[in-house]
């Protein structure tokens, strides 16, 4: 089965036809290997990115190029929903001994750190403060609060990605996360060119990305499971929860503009900068054979003077020192780069009297009254506690 073409060259591997750009900064090793073959060398210890700072005498005796080796990249694994993503992203970190990061959803935002689910609180709410997920929208994609619901999947994916991208930093070792920051603009097209989304909030979307994408360094290598729009259904019907198999969001039309945006923008975007494999996953695949196709690319052909990889090719110590500070200590700061004050979009805003009631009734849910770490009722022990939390979750 032919596949879209982005200006490379085409190759033939187990029986699978796919895609392959080409590749990487000469910052490190020449190419990635599966955990079969690696012959580890000693380098220092894991940095606890999570709990401890680090700061800029920490940086002196602390290099952070000292824990990288041949597999300290990010791998982005991309496709269209219901493609088998997860269980494979799954089984190639294991192949690569990386680290496996799943889709962002919105759990992370409703359940809070003590385990209480905020949806609970929808009765005590106005509307525009309700809950609104991934079930809301395949059963509800026109409420006004659709474009909230994909706004802050744009938010989680990103703070997966700066997650993603400390922990490399921090640790050396290897990533592989599902969909990425840039791959939210597929779906937000997709919802607008279905009416799900206006066009006032779209232009919010683009203002808010402009704000926020360039901060970040691009991944090393994307791998797209392709998948035609009867397949998609077919698996959605087969594996998909109740909620999708009934949904009045998922559509053929829907799929099918999610598939030509991949298609027409996302990946030829991308891959200005990044590797890409694309696979033929209508049958599923062999992620072995995958493993090896990844470790044929040459990670080492391109300079500093180069478009790709130039996220990853940064010569001197301090400048990699600062980028770890940014991903690993300054997240805060970055995840204040959504507040964009742009009030165009109405289902975006909400009154005065509605943010009110929500303050009031959520600060009297479990957990909610103290910020993290802070709440007596569960268990924290507060009565030396000078410092909050390091890690935010978004």
């Amino acid at each position: 089965m032919a596949l879209f073409v982005i200006g490379s060259n085409l190759k033939k591997c187990s029986g699978k036809v796919f895609l392959s750009v080409n590749s990487v900064a000469p910052i490190l090793s020449a190419t990635i290997v599966s955990k079969a073959l690696r012959d580890v060398k000693p380098k220092p210890a894991p940095y606890p990115y999570k709990e401890k700072h680090y700061r800029v005498w920490n940086s002196w005796f602390d290099r952070t190029t000292s824990r990288f080796d041949e597999n300290s990249k990010l791998i982005v694994v991309d496709g269209p929903i219901s493609a088998g993503k997860c269980e494979f992203a799954k089984k190639l970190a294991e192949e690569l001994d990386m680290l496996h990061i799943p889709d962002a959803n919105m759990d992370t935002f409703y359940i809070n750190s003590y385990g209480y689910d905020m949806r609970k609180l929808d009765p005590q709410l106005p509307e525009s403060m309700q809950s609104f997920d991934e079930k809301d929208f395949c059963q509800n994609p026109y409420h006004c609060n659709a474009a909230g619901f994909q706004f802050w999947m744009y938010r989680l994916r990103y703070s997966l990605y700066v997650d993603a991208l400390a922990h490399i930093l921090s640790t050396g070792q290897g990533v592989v996360i599902q969909r990425s920051p840039w791959s939210s603009a597929v779906f937000t097209e997709a919802m607008y060119k279905n009416k799900y989304l206006s066009k006032e909030a779209r232009y919010v979307f683009s203002e808010l990305t402009r704000n926020t994408l360039q901060v970040l360094m691009r991944p090393h290598l994307v791998i797209y499971l392709d998948m035609p729009v009867s397949a998609v259904k077919s698996n959605i019907m087969k594996n998909g929860q109740p909620f999708e198999k009934s949904s009045k969001a998922l559509t053929d039309q829907y799929l099918q503009d999610i598939e030509d945006y991949y298609k027409t923008h996302y990946l030829p975007e991308i891959t200005t900068h990044a590797e890409l494999l694309m696979y033929d996953w209508s049958q599923g695949g062999d992620v072995e054979a995958v493993v090896e196709d990844i470790e044929e690319i040459d990670f080492d052909k391109y300079t500093k003077h180069d478009t790709k990889m130039k996220d990853w090719c940064k010569s001197k110590e301090r400048v990699w020192a600062e980028y770890r500070h940014l991903y690993a200590d300054r997240k805060q700061y970055l995840m204040s780069l959504f507040n964009v004050p742009i009030f165009s979009a109405p289902e975006l805003v909400v009154s005065g009297e509605d943010w009110a009631t929500y303050t009031k009734v959520v600060l009297k849910a479990p957990g909610m009254r103290y910020t993290r770490g802070y709440n007596p009722d569960f268990g924290d022990d507060v009565l030396l506690k000078t410092k909050s939390v390091k890690y935010i979750p978004y």
